[in-house]
């Protein structure tokens, strides 16, 4: 019998009292997982209500008790990692390896550095700033924090929105995506004997749900990791009450690659950063601008690369990437390889495989115009598209003439071109000879429609607090 899920509020799994309900399906075979209520909007606005009593106390906890706290559930999902797995694998059609060392156990090592985060809050020096009175700033927490989370990282992402936001002393009310929802809801029930009730909870649905839960005018911050139509949603949302949002939107990944790269090295990382999770990641090498002298060269060495990293079913130990995660999504990307102008080449790739689970080949496309949509919209799909310059402006150009700007690398063997290059490339995040690793000491955001506010390191601990000046008379 498939499992009926339920919200999890004031520290207990309640059932929704919604008729309306959604189908979770796996991706890798198709088949119904679960059953999820579509939250009624007075359930989204109890768990908002407990989490503004819950509030409270919870932000005068003192940041050791914090920190305590974060690391009792780091151990918690180190403990029940498999569990966590089991239940994200059967929603995403990941593989599970993947998804236990790069989603599980990464994240429990970033809820432990936001435990340490918790204890090192700053600010500006206190001080006579003016004659007879005595200055000084505090960091407090915002309050409630609404969270919307996607489907292409369900745990970590989760990971990355809680743990700076109770590091802080928020308490939250998260939404996570629709097809999604299982690994957060283990870890819901992971902090029912670490936190304190009301200070974590999570309400099931669809976007309706979301767009109840983000309106709600007693969050002080809402924030989402999604689309950039859902992000200008959000925003809209919050700017009608005067409510701040954190937006981590969309990306569209460009990799330049210089005439005195190595190029076996450049192809091997770039096609990695493309096809890592089925290119379902916004960080994600998306566009590889290459110079003209070894443009066929790389080509060449891209289409072998793609030959090595094929999709898989989620214990295949020998696939790179899994599934699709929803047929809604798998549509999409199929028809936008089906869209591809004429004067796009399909170097290797650009179909389905097989005729069971939503799994479409690693796919390189040559000859593609700046102007086309291949390069200009996100296709969060295991395509990668080639283009050649011949000059560094003409690179800076391709590199910035899309509307997103969250990562992008360049490849090249001279400092000065990569320090250059580092500079002038319109994105949050730049790697050189690297493409897409993350660490938690690092800030994850980016710039234009990628969004606003930063996700781990301690300038994303700040986001989720408020900055208030204290000044004192002496007399």
């Amino acid at each position: 019998m498939t499992s009926r899920l339920q919200n999890y509020i004031d520290g207990v799994f309640v059932d929704s009292a919604s008729t309306e309900s959604l189908n979770v399906v796996n991706p890798a075979d198709e088949s119904i997982v679960a059953v999820s209520p579509v939250s009624t909007p007075d359930e989204v606005a109890e768990a908002v209500r407990v989490a503004g009593r819950a509030a409270i106390t919870w932000g005068r906890t003192t940041p050791g008790a914090r920190q305590a706290a974060l690391l009792k559930l780091a151990d918690a999902i180190e403990e029940h990692a498999d569990e966590l797995v089991a239940a994200q694998v059967r929603n995403t059609g990941q593989l599970s390896a993947m998804v236990k060392s790069e989603e599980i156990m990464v994240g429990a090592d970033q809820v432990r550095f936001f435990a340490g985060a918790a204890r090192l809050l700053e600010g500006r020096a206190g001080g006579e700033y003016m004659e007879g009175f005595t200055s000084y700033i505090r960091r407090e927490p915002i309050g409630v924090v609404g969270q919307v989370t996607p489907w292409n990282y369900p745990f970590m992402m989760a990971i990355w929105k809680i743990a700076p936001a109770l590091a802080a002393g928020n308490t939250i009310v998260l939404k996570p995506s629709d097809t999604t929802p299982e690994s957060t809801l283990v870890l819901a029930r992971l902090t029912k004997d670490i936190l304190p009730d009301g200070v974590f909870n999570v309400v099931l649905g669809n976007g309706g749900t979301g767009a109840n839960l983000v309106s709600n005018p007693a969050l002080g911050l809402v924030a989402i990791t999604g689309s950039v139509r859902a992000g200008i949603a959000v925003a809209q949302a919050a700017a009608a009450d005067v409510r701040r949002a954190h937006l981590e939107l969309g990306g569209k990944a460009p990799a330049v690659v210089f005439g005195d790269a190595d190029v076996a090295k450049a192809a091997e990382g770039i096609a990695q950063a493309a096809f890592f999770n089925g290119g379902q990641d916004c960080t994600a090498a998306t566009r590889a601008i290459v110079h003209e002298s070894i443009h066929d060269a790389v080509v060449e060495a891209l289409v072998e690369q793609a030959a090595k990293l094929r999709p898989g079913a989620p214990d295949d130990e020998d696939a790179f990437f899994g599934a699709l995660n929803n047929v809604n999504h798998f549509n999409s990307v199929i028809a936008k390889l089906e869209a591809l102008p004429s004067h796009a080449v399909v170097a290797t790739g650009g179909k389905r495989l097989g005729d069971t689970g939503f799994y479409v080949e690693p796919t390189v496309v040559t000859g593609v115009a700046q102007d086309d949509p291949i390069v200009q919209e996100e296709t969060f799909g295991p395509i990668l598209t080639v283009q050649s310059f011949a000059t560094e402006e003409e690179a800076i150009a391709l590199a910035n003439g899309v509307n997103y700007g969250l990562a992008a690398s360049v490849w090249t063997t001279d400092h000065g071109t990569a320090t250059r290059m580092s500079g002038r490339v319109d994105a949050g995040c730049v790697w050189i000879n690297c493409h897409i690793p993350l660490v938690a000491e690092m800030p994850h955001g980016g710039f234009k429609h990628s969004g606003y506010g930063k996700d781990l390191s301690i300038y994303g601990l700040e986001d989720y607090t408020r900055v208030k000046h204290v000044m004192s008379a002496h007399d």
